[in-house]
């Protein structure tokens, strides 16, 4: 998860300690100079002279104090002379050093030439100035001593000036500056230079005096000068200054940009700033401006259209009166023709007239369904009880219902590119660790106001305090108290690699008031990679910006949160249960949190937050349960809006029968049996549920399902009463049947197409959403209308609705006429008396036409503004501990995730480029990976990469270089020898480390004649592998690789010439918003597949939150696609169902236009666009379908000219799709809004709100509109009615069933 971004420290495992533990160091201070002149010393400044000579004390920490006598330079021995020159090649004839001085300097300087190597002239330049400081035979010209000291007798030096020209000063900087020490993803001064921002800084650094025992650091001061006095005959020292450009050293591309070899970094590209046009100071984008343009022109084609159509009527009518407006003679024709329409359909429905509108299909199914209808409606039992008993069957695949929990199971497909890359990650390296974080911040003092800065000395107390109680944690497990040291990374030794400022303390309260408390921190966060004292307790630097959060640049005092993060060993999933110690441990944790440290922490007027890795898998479950009432409660709201927009208009004398109360459980009953049916279907093939589907499923189903009953009860009602109910029921059907059909077809098969998108957790929703969908269709057709018979049944014959077995006596009821003969209900009357007629108004349809296209024409606009992403907070309840967690982490975190660059399959044979393509130290290629690596960190806004890369292979191939003399070491056996400062040649209770011991016999593991182009044989690869990889760090070689890179090559097989998978490590810059984590992973991948294709080999980016926004990479593309499958497949139905291609292209238009209407409401509430929005969008196809096709078909069915046939439909259907349609899915949505979950309000409640309220304008306002002016013209086909079929049935007695 993006979360992991906090974990960029626990990847830093090694100790690095300053190069110059026993080297003199230097301060610029302003002190005057101290001239010796008495009898034992004089100051003598001329060449050949040295300024000290020989070693006169030793410090109690083991430091050796030089003396501070004048005397001729001497002339060396040959073999000493030869060891001068292996170090200091620039030292000839005369020196000013013995063998015990010069052993002493070649100790001290072994600790910096690891780090510096990759880098000869920046190597060159940094030995120079020691190796004139200590044994240039010229040393009294740049050396004064200003200050001696008495150690047992002896005078030794306490003080010097160093005079060094600033052209050396300015040289020896700027060929360093740029070296990187991989191992720790950070520049080389900041370990030998704390971070210094020039050569001034640096010589500051380099000379302060350290007291005894405190450290790292020179035994007596040094002032580095570059100007000497007037009266003085001292010259600076001038050595020879070598430029990292210069190509003869072999400065790699990324210790060195300035190289000519090297090209220089590709320019961050500019900010793409959308096409705008402008109007004086005004600006518009192109797109917008294209859009009004587009709009106004269709505007004025429709008012042309409007006028031509109205001339030719006028030309028609031999009239004068204006057309746009209806004349009063031309509206009562409407009326009385729209009046002898319903009296048609009154005697006998629409499809019981001799002649009719109808599609050969359409004709087929209607005739199928009045046929059905007939024998439903005789044999009702039947169908109720085969259908029932199908379903039921389906509903015992519950018995292995099973529910998927797992994020990346719920939310990353199978074939997912990020998920096999995952795959590889894990099993060949290893898994990405788990990740305990607590985060503790200040409160701003107003609401707009500066947080307080958190690092106090109250809150640091308060810091151990909590870190005490983590610590007591013991949970049981198998038998056995597992703790957090149980658990926990410990990379070096015995300690947990525990991010905390805490470290700066090593963890230890007692150290606290003994380093300097709150002062001791503030010093640490500046210099954190060069002070022992701030090392932690693992024995590695820790960066502050990964233990502070909520400051600026570099401004760690500010900090207004602590940051506090356990690393735990992870294993793969597959493999058993090994992470249960730790899920154990977690559940410990975050008990703990929530009982006792939340509340100690808000006592100090802070804030907590706190999170495990099993944290979100814990919520999801929980999720399952929290919203139990409701559904109940959805499910009790719909059925009584069911119970009365089915039953007759109210009468107190006679509601208990008119009443459809029975009728409306049992049609909740019936979609919650579809429901169960779908559930049980694919739990039984073996496909896991999701709460997704628990949830969201019965809501959808339902408000879909009783659409259809409502539109076949109201079609039942509007049969003419003297008809047998078996006849009505086979009018109803054949009226309602073909556009029922068309709708449920058409939203099965949208939700259908969602199953292709390609997360689980969406793909599953769509498959259970479709087979609901489908089985409810198959029950309304059966089971209801079987009930329907029964309580049409029940009704005449005078029993209480739910009590059937209870008869009315008739003189109760008093029956009248009006009771038998239906009578139109309140929206029908409006439908007919207001709606429709206003909108027959030829001004108003111009309007209607006009804001309509205006809205989708600026939905289109407002489209291009939604962002691609899924917070996390939206898929978890909204009372979780994890919506603060998430908030405090996007706001204080101050750090990327970690980074990988996995190369697969690297041939470190000699023969092969492999290495010299993927290394960035001297003599590698100038396009190398790594180089590239460090080239793209030059311009994060672009890349992503923050940081250059850990190499383990440079790091190896300095390690094993001659030059790291105190790295890559052998017995005489040829075993492993280890430094010197290591057992056993070191042992911990022997004090400081010396010469000699079991390892004084050690050599360096190779010369230079040993190795190829300074690279190792592949033998010599295979063999010392192994041991650099166990190697620990130390401060006589940092390069070893245990801790840091133990995990970071696949020694599997790697015998054979080939490493089949390594990994170099960056980070990303900090990413907070969704776009920011696709834009970085788009970056990787883009760099990743330009260094495979320019280097010939297999590479891949990978970072821990990868697998989960993959999916947006081409989400657009996704949802783009399947709209237009969905759409298409729409179209098809419609155009097979209905034979009119015409009316079909008008019902593909308004779908088009609610859609994209849809959306546009998704940008204005910010709704992003994911797997789940996206599924949405398509499922709201098919039930967009539902307002459009009932209305569309009265339509074609209905005879006159287009505006009598588009009120015709209005009144016939309108109250039917808003009653049984609009309002039915307006309840069920409605209750969403009190859902505890945050991903059923945003994506489900708003979205389908909003196509609720969409398809109710454009089915029964745009589309009437849009029928009546563009709609296809009448055509008829005679259907001869077999009337003989039904005047045996007026004679016979109504079945009972």
């Amino acid at each position: 998860m993006a979360t992991a971004s906090g974990i960029v420290f626990a990847a830093v495992l090694f100790q690095v300690l300053l190069l110059c533990s026993s080297l003199p160091r230097a301060a610029t201070s302003d002190s005057h100079d101290l001239w010796i002149s008495d009898d034992t010393s004089r100051g003598k400044h001329s060449g050949e002279y040295c300024a000290m000579y020989g070693i006169c004390g030793e410090r109690s920490d083991g430091k050796v104090l030089n003396c501070p006598y004048s005397s001729p330079s001497v002339k060396p021995d040959e073999l000493l002379s030869a060891k001068i020159q292996s170090l200091c090649p620039s030292i000839t004839g005369n020196i000013c050093c013995t063998e015990a001085q010069f052993d002493t300097l070649r100790a001290q300087v072994q600790q910096a030439i690891p780090i510096l190597v990759g880098c000869p002239a920046c190597l060159r330049n940094f030995l120079n100035i020691f190796c004139e400081l200590s044994c240039s035979p010229n040393q009294s010209l740049f050396i004064n001593v200003t200050a001696i000291s008495e150690v047992n007798g002896n005078k030794t030096v306490d003080g010097i000036d160093f005079f060094v020209t600033k052209t050396f000063g300015e040289g020896l900087y700027n060929s360093c500056k740029d070296v990187k020490f991989g191992t720790m993803n950070t520049k080389a001064l900041d370990f030998i230079g704390a971070g210094a921002r020039n050569y001034r800084e640096w010589f500051e650094f380099i000379g302060q005096k350290v007291p005894a025992g405190s450290g790292p650091g020179s035994p007596y001061s040094i002032t580095f000068k570059t100007a000497v006095p007037d009266s003085s005959p001292m010259e600076p020292m001038n050595a020879s200054v070598y430029s990292c450009a210069d190509t003869s050293l072999g400065c790699s591309c990324g210790d060195c940009p300035s190289s000519p070899v090297c090209s220089a970094p590709e320019p961050a590209p500019p900010k793409k700033e959308p096409c705008t046009v402008k109007f004086g100071s005004l600006k518009v984008r192109c797109l917008e401006f294209s859009l009004v343009i587009s709009y106004i022109v269709l505007v004025t084609v429709l008012f042309g259209w409007v006028w031509f159509q109205g001339t030719r009527e006028r030309g028609r009518l031999g009239s004068n009166a204006e057309p746009l407006l209806s004349d009063v003679g031309a509206n009562e024709r409407n009326i009385s023709n729209f009046q002898k329409d319903e009296n048609n359909l009154i005697e006998g429905g629409l499809l019981a007239s001799d002649e009719k509108q109808l599609s050969y299909v359409q004709g087929y199914m209607s005739r199928f369904y009045r046929t059905y209808g007939r024998w439903a409606a005789r044999n009702p039992t039947i169908v109720l009880c085969s259908s029932l008993a199908i379903v039921i069957l389906l509903s015992l695949g519950l018995l292995r219902f099973k529910v998927e929990t797992q994020p990346a199971k719920l939310w990353v497909g199978p074939g997912s590119k990020a998920a096999e890359e995952k795959q590889f990650f894990d099993s060949h390296l290893a898994p990405f660790y788990r990740i305990e974080q607590l985060v503790i911040a200040t409160i701003p003092v107003s609401e707009n106001g500066k947080p307080a800065s958190i690092i106090t000395e109250e809150n640091i107390e308060l810091l151990f305090e909590i870190q005490r109680k983590v610590d007591e944690i013991r949970v049981n497990y198998s038998g056995s108290l597992i703790s957090l040291g149980d658990i926990c990374l410990k990379p070096l030794g015995q300690d947990c690699a525990t991010q905390s400022i805490l470290q700066y303390f090593q963890m230890d309260p007692d150290n606290y008031d003994n380093y300097g408390g709150v002062e001791h921190a503030e010093y640490c966060f500046q210099h954190y990679t060069s002070t022992e004292t701030c090392f932690s307790a693992f024995k590695a630097p820790l960066d502050p910006t990964t233990a502070l959060g909520g400051f600026s640049a570099n401004n760690f005092s500010e900090a207004s949160a602590f940051v506090i993060t356990y690393p735990v060993n992870n294993a793969i999933a597959k493999v058993g249960d090994e992470n249960g110690k730790a899920i154990a441990w977690e559940k410990a944790f975050i008990q703990l949190a929530k009982e006792e440290l939340l509340p100690m922490v808000r006592s100090r007027n802070l804030t907590l937050s706190f999170s495990a890795e099993s944290s979100i898998e814990e919520e999801l479950k929980r999720e399952s349960t929290a919203d139990v009432v409701t559904i109940l409660a959805s499910y009790l709201v719909m059925f009584a809006y069911i119970s009365v927009t089915l039953g007759d208009t109210p009468h107190l004398s006679t509601f208990y029968i008119s009443s459809k109360v029975l009728l409306g459980l049992s049609g909740v009953v019936l979609v919650m049996l579809s429901v169960l049916g779908s559930i049980g279907f694919f739990s039984v093939i073996g496909v896991k549920s999701t709460l997704i589907i628990m949830e969201v499923i019965p809501f959808l189903v339902l408000a879909v399902g009783v659409d259809n009953m409502c539109i076949l009860v109201h079609a039942m009602k509007r049969q003419s009463t003297i008809l047998p109910i078996e006849e009505r029921i086979s009018n109803a059907l054949g009226q309602v049947g073909p556009s029922i059909t068309l709708a449920s077809i058409s939203e099965v098969l949208a939700f259908a197409v969602g199953s292709f998108i390609s997360m689980p957790a969406c793909r599953v929703f769509s498959m259970f959403a479709a087979l609901a969908v489908l089985l409810d269709f198959l029950l309304q057709i059966t089971a209801f209308v079987a009930l329907v018979t029964f309580d049409f049944i029940r009704a005449e014959n005078d029993r209480i609705d739910c009590f059937p077995c209870i008869k009315v006596t008739p003189a109760s009821t008093q029956h009248n006429e009006g009771i038998r003969q239906q009578r139109d209900g309140l929206l029908t009357r409006y439908m007919k008396e207001i709606h429709a007629p206003i909108l027959g108004l030829w001004g108003v349809k111009i309007v209607v036409v006009a804001v309509f296209v205006a809205f989708t024409l600026a939905s289109i606009a407002l489209c291009t503004r939604i962002e691609p992403g899924l917070e996390q907070q939206i898929v978890l309840p909204r009372d979780s501990y994890l919506q603060g967690y998430f908030s405090n982490i996007s706001e204080y975190l101050r750090v990327g995730p970690p980074l990988y660059f996995v190369v697969k399959d690297y041939n470190y044979s000699l023969e092969s480029t492999h290495t010299n393509q993927l290394c960035s130290i001297s003599h590698c290629d100038s396009n190398s990976l790594l180089n590239e690596i460090s080239r793209a960190s030059l311009v994060p806004q672009s890349s992503y990469i923050a940081k250059p890369a850990a190499s383990w292979l440079d790091d190896f191939l300095v390690w094993i270089s001659p030059e790291a003399f105190g790295c890559c070491r052998k017995f005489r056996n040829g075993s492993y020898c280890p430094p010197d400062d290591q057992p056993p040649c070191c042992l911990p209770d022997e004090g400081p480390c010396g010469f000699g011991g079991v390892c004084k016999d050690c050599t360096t593991c190779f010369r230079h004649s040993d190795l190829v182009s300074d690279r190792p044989t592949t033998a010599q690869f295979r063999e010392k592998l192994p041991w650099f990889l166990d190697a620990l760090p130390s401060a006589d070689c940092a390069k070893g690789g245990h801790g840091a890179y133990t995990n970071s090559v696949d020694l599997q097989g790697y015998q054979s010439g080939v490493i089949r998978a390594s990994e170099f490590r960056t980070y990303h810059t900090p990413v907070n918003r969704q776009g920011d984590y696709v834009n970085a992973m788009r970056a990787a991948r883009d760099f990743s597949k330009k260094m495979s294709d320019s280097l010939k080999m297999d590479i891949f980016p990978y970072s821990v939150f990868y697998i989960f926004f993959e999916q947006y990479l081409d989400i657009w593309k996704i949802a783009l696609t399947n709209i237009a499958i969905a759409l298409g497949a729409v179209f098809v139905v419609c155009l097979v169902i209905t034979s009119s291609l015409w009316s079909s292209a008008i019902i593909l238009v308004v779908l088009i236009m609610t859609i994209v209407d849809l959306m546009g409401v998704m940008a204005i509430l910010d709704i992003q666009l994911n797997a789940v929005s996206v599924v949405n969008i398509i499922m709201s196809i098919g039930i967009a379908v539902e307002f459009c096709v009932h209305i569309a078909h009265a339509f074609m069915v209905c005879s006159g000219d287009k505006n009598q046939r588009a009120k015709t439909a209005l009144c016939t259907m309108g109250a039917s799709v808003f009653s049984g349609i609009t309002l039915t899915k307006l309840v069920g949505v409605l209750v969403l809004c009190f859902s505890r979950s945050e991903i059923f309000v945003v994506y489900y409640f708003q979205m389908y709100l909003a196509l609720v309220v969409i398809g109710f304008l454009h089915g029964l306002v745009f589309l009437p509109v849009a029928l009546s002016l563009f709609g296809p013209p009448s055509k008829r086909i005679i259907i001869k009615e077999q009337q003989e079929d039904i005047a045996p049935t007026l004679s016979q007695p109504s079945s009972s069933g």
